[in-house]
């Protein structure tokens, strides 16, 4: 039977929240029932600048009171800079750091407040430290599949961007349609492309959509040949720069709809996962 993975991201649905702060014990709570569901990998934080991101600013709170005694899933925290990323590192429990690059000189300004030459520094720095302290990056392309600014963008600048952080060691990379733009077409000639060329890399697939999109999304990524899927339960999150506020992250119970139809294994035990989804319906 064929294998996906699935990447659940509480951080990516909780971050936007700024109308309250959602309480340390109520992410913990959330949190521990997304760990029993048998999700691959957990984005459950990160480690950046609490006047960025306020909503993070208890990730290391969080972590220490989560229970991974009986979980199989991996954590990954989000570092947007050096700092980010040598605060991670100091715990054991975290596998992965993820790295926002963006293709888009506005979006990388705007999100991490430095050019792309910048940022590609700090993810070289960032792929040093993980190396020394046993962790590996998941480098997001942001903007990867346009963007709202007017920036140049086509496919061959993705294919361009990918060489280099190949070259760099990038072993995982999640093409991302930050702003819910992508079309069927362009994600099944990127990943169709991209997949056969770099099988030193692992490709995943961050997609933001509108409720009408999902299954035209999903079913162009993973017929092209990705095989690594982010989700968020119930689309909650999302960029806030995309023009439709129906545009949010991918809904985690259309990806188990999608990959149960394709009879796929996605490896989620469904009665936990309907607890999660009920968990959160309280957290949202």
């Amino acid at each position: 039977m064929k294998k996906v993975k699935i990447i659940e991201c509480p951080r990516d649905a909780m971050q936007g929240i700024k109308s309250h702060f959602i309480p340390t014990e109520k992410k913990v709570t959330y949190i521990n029932s997304l760990l029993k569901v048998g999700f691959d990998t957990v984005d459950f934080g990160s480690f950046v600048s609490p006047k960025a991101i306020p909503q993070m600013r208890d990730t290391a709170d969080v972590l220490s009171q989560l229970d991974l005694s009986e979980s199989k899933s991996k954590l990954l925290a989000i570092v947007a800079n050096v700092r980010g990323a040598l605060d991670a590192c100091k715990f054991d429990e975290i596998h992965y750091l993820g790295y926002p690059f963006s293709i888009s000189e506005n979006f990388q300004m705007r999100n991490t407040g430095k050019t792309i030459e910048q940022s590609l520094s700090i993810l070289s720095d960032i792929l040093n430290i993980a190396n020394k302290t046993n962790k590996k990056v998941v480098a997001y392309l942001s903007m990867g599949f346009g963007n709202p600014y007017g920036d140049p963008w086509d496919v061959d600048k993705v294919a361009k961007w990918t060489d280099i952080l190949s070259k760099m060691g990038v072993e995982i990379l999640s093409l991302s349609d930050t702003i819910g733009v992508a079309n069927g077409e362009t994600i099944s000639y990127l990943f169709s492309n991209l997949i056969p060329l770099y099988p030193n890399i692992e490709f995943g697939a961050h997609l933001h959509t509108h409720p009408n999109q999902w299954f035209e999304k999903v079913d162009a990524a993973y017929k092209a040949g990705c095989n690594r899927f982010d989700g968020a339960i119930k689309g909650f999150g999302g960029c806030p720069m995309a023009k439709d506020e129906l545009t949010g992250n991918m809904p985690t119970e259309k990806l188990l709809t999608y990959f149960t139809a394709e009879k796929v294994n996605t490896s989620l035990n469904p009665l936990s996962f309907e607890s999660a989804y009920n968990e959160a319906l309280n957290v949202f």
